[in-house]
């Protein structure tokens, strides 16, 4: 028999509870407008190109590093999806360790090597390191590994929350740099000769290069590519993602934690026994951008989580030679709710399409709640 007095006591603090998330969601700020952004001045994009310049005149190798567990997803997949295209670098996938990589929030690839393999296969380094964001910031042989290319000349490149890892590094003291805004905060507390700079998709100094959001990669990658190739071969590749146009500008202010978001996300948490499996398939030669942006949005909405699923139980490798592991085998779709689609669409039009598809399913502010996560500036009418 319930004892009274404990009821009570536990029905109390139930409601104290709540009235304080209440008061803590009435603290925040409402939804920003996205607003327009002032152009940024000629001088700058070309200091950026010259800094992103590869060394001497030899086909640059890049490096795209991941922590076996949890490394995110489309940085992982984009920045090496997005080169290979455009097929101005050597394009090699790590792993700090043996087996496959388990992306986050979803898909798990097998990477071309380990780094120890990398290592002696290249002793001088490479030209360049991607560093996605990762579980953790702190691992002893991403963070030694890290310092020894950039001893050997590397230049270093944080995707999105990477830039936590290369700050752990300690490779941004000093230095002017960006990440995404969520980790923001946490970066500058940990890091306070970090100085942030607004208002910028993509940040360059001295032989380090930050970036904002997930979304911001694929400029990130365009940059690059233009830096390494000249602007034609990196207007032809954004052709390719259907991407019309890219810069530096962005809206820092838009991007923060605000009422909606925080609401949304507690609420759809709070319905937990309302979560979908999403379905994607699986198929040779399809676009590895494509997917991490349609996967990895589907498994941020807080109601759902992308499951892949292919024939068999063997790797499945697409356009540019990323081998990605299914996590379900069938001839047409594991037992999920929903079946994505635009996986075969052009990668800026996959996703603008998934979030309409996601505002559809779960409503307007969910969809948002995914565009914000990713740094992206889209927006739903609620």
């Amino acid at each position: 028999m319930l004892n009274p007095h404990v009821t009570r006591g536990g029905l109390a603090l139930v409601v104290l509870a709540l009235a304080g998330v209440a008061v803590w969601l009435l603290s925040l700020p409402p939804a920003p407008a996205l607003g327009a952004t002032p152009p940024v001045a000629t001088s700058e994009m070309d200091a950026l190109l010259a800094a992103l310049k590869p060394p001497g005149h030899k086909r640059p190798l890049v490096a795209v590093l991941a922590l076996n567990d949890a490394t995110e997803t489309t940085d992982y997949l984009m920045p090496t999806g997005i080169l290979r295209r455009a097929g101005v670098a050597d394009v090699v996938t790590l792993a700090t360790g043996q087996g496959p990589v388990r992306l986050f929030p979803a898909l798990t690839v097998q990477a071309d090597a380990t780094i120890a393999h990398f290592d002696a296969r290249h002793p001088a380094g490479a030209n360049y390191v991607i560093v996605p964001a990762m579980s953790r910031d702190d691992d002893p042989a991403v963070l030694a590994w890290l310092r020894e290319q950039s001893r050997k000349g590397a230049i270093i490149l944080g995707v999105c929350a990477g830039a936590k890892v290369v700050a752990a590094a300690g490779l941004l003291e000093g230095r002017r740099a960006t990440t995404h805004w969520y980790y923001l905060r946490d970066m500058l507390g940990k890091h306070p000769a970090i100085t942030y700079v607004a208002n910028r998709r993509v940040v360059a100094d001295r032989g380090v290069a930050t970036s904002t959001g997930i979304s911001a990669s694929m400029p990130m990658m365009l940059i690059l590519i233009e830096a390494m190739a000249g602007r034609r071969k990196a207007e032809a590749v954004a052709r390719d993602l259907g991407l019309p146009s890219w810069d530096l500008r962005h809206a820092s202010h838009a991007f923060t934690l605000t009422r909606p978001f925080a609401a949304t996300v507690l609420g759809n948490v709070l319905a937990f026994w309302n979560r979908e499996r999403i379905g994607v398939a699986l198929e040779p030669g399809m676009d590895e951008v494509s997917l991490a942006l349609v996967a990895d949005a589907w498994s941020r909405t807080y109601r759902s989580r992308a499951v892949t699923f292919a024939q068999t139980s063997q790797a499945v490798e697409t356009r540019n030679q990323v081998r990605v592991i299914p996590e379900a085998v069938s001839a047409d779709r594991p037992s999920a709710s929903h079946t994505a689609a635009f996986t075969d669409q052009r990668p800026a039009q996959a996703l603008d399409q998934t979030l309409r598809a996601i505002a559809g399913r779960y409503g307007a502010r969910t969809a948002n709640v995914v565009a914000l996560q990713l740094e992206y500036p889209w927006s739903a009418s609620p």
